[in-house]
């Protein structure tokens, strides 16, 4: 008996032992596979790619686009027409209203100390009211934060509050400087227009110092109409010169003049194209960016770059071979700058659809070189993800980070859709983001390209690998 026993024994110790290999194998297998795959997106959208030519096209052709205007409009046209010529399995128009507001002609500002004039670069914040024809003039208060403000509260009336908080510059990255002081130009005219202030000027939201002031979008909340008071942005370099000739002339005047108008919302469209899944076609991918951009420049950064990658994407998938098991849609959305109208728009419909949203991707951080991804998921999925680290990091993605995925997708939240945000470097994004500079020339063919297949891999790992 004790042979039997003996053979027996070998037999079950050798069972797992000879499926823990061929599970290894298979792994090897699978990642040679992968990291073959992932070097072709790389490789053809280097040599191969289209995304710097479409950015080209959209910039210089189209320009500025923010939303309700016809700029906007010929940008849906452009959006459409390209995707038909790529001969995705289906491209469509998803009517959605958006805001119409406009800038008017171009802003004056300038303050006198001791009968000496200073011009000063500003632009109208999206969303402000104009100044009276005659423009706005008054004394300044100078404050760091809405709580400051609110603190003052009646010693506001009849001032210009001029929030004038920087960016943090001991922050790595960039996106969270911005997050700490982006209120101030968000709420600062609803926070003191209630005190009876003239109006408000805010620092540019960038740590660069020039002589570009960074328009953006404000809100008036609920306040009433009388409340409201004309709301601009100035450049950095003439906050700072404020800032000092405040403090050696407190009682300097400080005057601008803007004739920017809300007109009411107009009919607009997210761009939409797919290619349909071989194995679960009713289950979505979505990766997308914003089609409108603010009116001073091209919106080469600010989302053209977003727009062309994700189109990109679905080509690069398709020029390697490859046929997803999930639905993937690009998604060229509408008015994420001034009011998120297209984003709401999509998530509403898929709702309304039914729709197994599983995974959804979006560039809105500029074209530079890439860095990684910031995720929104579960804990198992996110587990998942940080495995493909070692797929993506020869190309530089080695940042995976729990955070906003972005604004456009950030409607699809749910408990069963993972959301990520790609993620280039941030040190030069915001040099140029909402400002006159923001065009074609700033982008560099190479990184863009580098962006793109950064996304084409994440996509192609999640059509792979989630069920």
């Amino acid at each position: 008996m004790k042979p039997i026993l003996l053979m027996f024994s070998i037999m079950l110790s050798l069972t797992p032992f000879s499926k823990i290999t061929m599970d290894k194998k298979e792994k090897i297998a699978t990642t040679e596979t992968d990291s073959l795959t992932i070097a072709n997106f790389f490789k053809n959208s280097l040599t191969k790619g289209k995304s710097y030519d479409w950015l080209r096209d959209l910039t210089t052709n189209v320009g500025g686009r923010l939303s309700g205007s016809p700029e906007a409009q010929k940008a849906v046209i452009w959006g459409e027409n390209l995707l038909k010529s790529l001969n995705f399995d289906k491209v469509w128009l998803q009517p959605v209203m958006v805001p119409h507001w406009v800038r008017g002609e171009k802003e004056k500002a300038y303050f006198t100390v001791n009968n000496t004039k200073y011009d000063v670069p500003i632009c109208a914040l999206g969303g402000s009211i104009a100044t009276s024809k005659n423009g706005v003039i008054g004394e300044v208060v100078e404050v760091k934060s809405l709580k400051e403000a609110t603190e003052m509260g009646e010693k506001l009336k009849g001032k210009i509050v001029f929030f004038n908080r920087p960016f943090d510059d001991a922050l790595l990255n960039t996106f969270h400087a911005y997050g700490g002081c982006v209120d101030q130009r968000y709420s600062g005219a609803a926070t003191v227009g209630k005190f009876g202030a003239l109006a408000v000027i805010v620092r540019s939201m960038t740590s660069s110092i020039d002589d570009n002031p960074h328009t953006g979008a404000m809100s008036y909340g609920s306040i009433p109409e009388n409340e409201k008071i004309p709301n601009a942005a100035i450049s950095t370099n003439a906050a700072n010169l404020l800032s000092k000739k405040l403090k050696e002339n407190p009682n300097l005047k400080f005057y601008f003049k803007q004739s920017c108008q809300t007109l009411p919302d107009e009919p607009s469209f997210n761009v939409i194209g797919e290619i349909k899944g071989s194995v679960f076609p009713n289950k979505y991918i979505t990766v997308g960016g914003h089609l409108d951009s603010w009116d001073l420049a091209q919106g080469a950064h600010d989302d053209g770059a977003g727009i062309v990658q994700s189109i990109e994407v679905l080509r690069l998938l398709k020029l390697s071979g490859i046929k997803p098991k999930h639905t993937i849609r690009v998604v060229l959305f509408m008015n994420e700058e001034n009011g998120l109208r297209g984003g709401k728009k999509y998530a509403e419909e898929a709702k309304l659809n039914h729709e197994n949203n599983i995974a959804a991707l979006e560039s809105d951080s500029g074209g530079f070189t890439p860095r990684g991804f910031s995720i929104g998921s579960t804990a198992n999925n996110y587990k998942l993800f940080l495995g493909w680290k070692k797929l993506l990091s020869p190309y530089g993605l080695n940042d995976f980070s729990v955070g906003h995925a972005g604004s456009d997708i950030g409607p699809l939240k749910s408990d069963s859709i993972s959301l990520f945000g790609y993620r280039p470097d941030s040190q030069r994004y915001f040099d140029y983001h909402h400002t006159a500079i923001d065009t074609f020339d700033k982008v560099n063919k190479r990184e863009l390209e580098l962006g793109a297949a950064s996304m084409t891999s994440l996509v192609y790992l999640l059509d792979k690998y989630l069920n």
